[in-house]
């Protein structure tokens, strides 16, 4: 029930971030409703049809009702209140990790080994905003300077598989593998912390 929960929240959260891009982008309703279901959606779906599993949505329409009526109400929010100018890294923190960890834990179930755990859990959380950005035409976030994206969602389901290793309770150890993604993702909007930076300087 509460990974059930995670996956709804997870798709609700990206499908506002979805049409707050396609908002930026003055794209029509259909447009709106197109990018955020290609973001609430595209991560789970790569990661489903990666492990060869049955897809999320098309197992559960109720993914895409969450997801539309998560767009509409942004819609009509926006409408009549200006949204807050980082309000879009905001939610699509949020997002990564809810999908994150549920992806993980969905894995998790797989009898799995840690390694694709964190691996699936991260292209779970990731995947859809890349696929927003490149439709929008923008660098994906994965891919900017100073954003730690990716590098937030491992850490976070690092943490909620050593918690659990440590005897945690599953949800609770989910609980803060989540709240240590979001922080490190805001930390990063914040205080533009980043990875070092690989620079290879060729012989002239």
């Amino acid at each position: 029930m509460i990974l059930y929960l995670l996956d709804l929240l997870g798709v609700g959260v990206f499908a506002v971030s979805g049409a707050l891009a396609a908002g930026r982008k003055s794209l029509d309703l259909l447009g709106v409703a197109a990018i955020a279901i290609v973001t609430a959606i595209g991560g789970g779906t790569l990661r489903d049809v990666l492990l060869d599993n049955a897809v999320f949505w098309i197992q559960n329409p109720i993914y895409l009702v969450v997801i539309l009526f998560s767009a509409a109400l942004t819609l009509i929010y926006t409408r009549f209140r200006q949204p807050p100018a980082k309000a879009l890294l905001i939610a699509d923190a949020l997002g990564l990790a809810f999908f994150a960890i549920s992806g993980a834990q969905g894995v998790e179930q797989a009898d799995l080994s840690r390694i694709i755990v964190v691996l699936m859990g991260t292209i779970t959380g990731v995947a859809g905003g890349v696929m927003r950005d490149v439709l929008l035409a923008e660098i994906p976030l994965i891919l900017r300077r100073g954003n730690l994206y990716a590098t937030a969602a491992i850490a976070g389901i690092i943490v909620y598989l050593i918690l659990q290793q440590f005897g945690m309770m599953r949800s609770l150890a989910a609980l803060l593998g989540m709240a240590t993604i979001t922080a490190v993702r805001l930390a990063s909007i914040v205080w533009g912390l980043s990875l070092p930076v690989y620079s290879l300087q060729e012989r002239k």
